[in-house]
């Protein structure tokens, strides 16, 4: 049997704008729960990754998001080791793959346009977000909320003048902004995922919207499935016909239930990292 030894790989700090405490504890806060479980963890940073470890672990539990490091990841897991997010959900968090693979598993997800940030066809309604078509939110001007034109046309050109070659152009969806978090690719009894939690987002006048939290926790399964995420966040819009997704993210702070999702987390890895040995 195996050495129950593990990497945990922080998100990059360009990746947390804002959130670099919050991101950092519940990665560090997971691997203290897996070392009370009899792990031995080795937390690192994704530039102290360099090739295949000499020690290979028995999984790895990350938050970075990075092409290159995430390529160098998919050479450990095609060797049988198990990530949680596996390198390719996080890539499939990319809005550009995401917006496919959320549209064939039916999950209602934002209505989302996928076009060149330079000569771009027009922009459509308005007022209308203006995203960039990979990785999330790392800086100003990486998503843009545009009531004129002008102003999408110069977020469009912002992002090209940074060599970033797409965009996603999202209609505003009025109604009530929510926070979801998820853990685990199994089910409740009622279809939502084993471990769910949901809030609504501070600094916004409620419109009281109806929510049915069974209703969100079963398009947030869905679409964690579609993704492949095991341990997941994102945002949702409560409008008067529903909740409709509008952003899945891999692995997130877990800000406001850092303690309880640490705990659970580690549950999850020790049945993940289990399988390995």
């Amino acid at each position: 049997m195996r050495d129950s030894f593990c990497w945990g790989i922080f998100r990059e700090q360009a990746h947390s704008p804002g959130r670099e405490t919050d991101d950092t504890e519940i990665l560090r806060l997971t691997g203290k729960h897996l070392e009370a479980r009899g792990f031995r963890v080795l937390v690192q940073s994704p530039d102290d990754i360099g090739g295949l470890p000499t020690e290979r672990p028995q999984g790895v539990f990350m938050m970075c998001e990075q092409v290159p490091i995430l390529t160098r990841l998919s050479e450990l897991a095609a060797l049988g080791v198990p990530h949680v997010n596996t390198p390719q959900a996080v890539r499939n968090t990319y809005r550009e793959r995401m917006i496919a693979l959320l549209d064939e598993a039916a999950v209602s997800f934002v209505p989302s346009r996928l076009v060149a940030t330079a000569g771009a066809d027009g922009v459509g309604a308005l007022p209308v977000w203006v995203k960039r078509a990979d990785v999330h939110n790392t800086q100003d001007g990486d998503v843009t909320f545009a009531e004129t034109a002008e102003t999408a046309r110069a977020a469009l050109a912002g992002l090209a003048a940074r060599g970033i070659a797409k965009a996603v152009l999202q209609p505003h969806v009025p109604g009530d902004l929510v926070k979801f978090y998820g853990i685990g690719g199994n089910v409740r009894g009622d279809g939502t995922p084993a471990w769910f939690r949901w809030f609504y987002h501070k600094n916004q006048t409620l419109a009281g919207h109806p929510l049915d939290p069974v209703a969100l926790g079963r398009s947030v399964r869905r679409a964690a499935a579609a993704l492949g995420l095991e341990v997941y966040g994102g945002d949702a819009i409560a409008t008067p016909t529903g909740a409709v997704l509008l952003d899945v993210n891999a692995w997130p702070s877990f800000a406001l239930y850092r303690e309880e999702a640490a705990a659970r987390i580690a549950d999850h890895l020790v049945r993940r990292f289990g399988e390995a040995r």
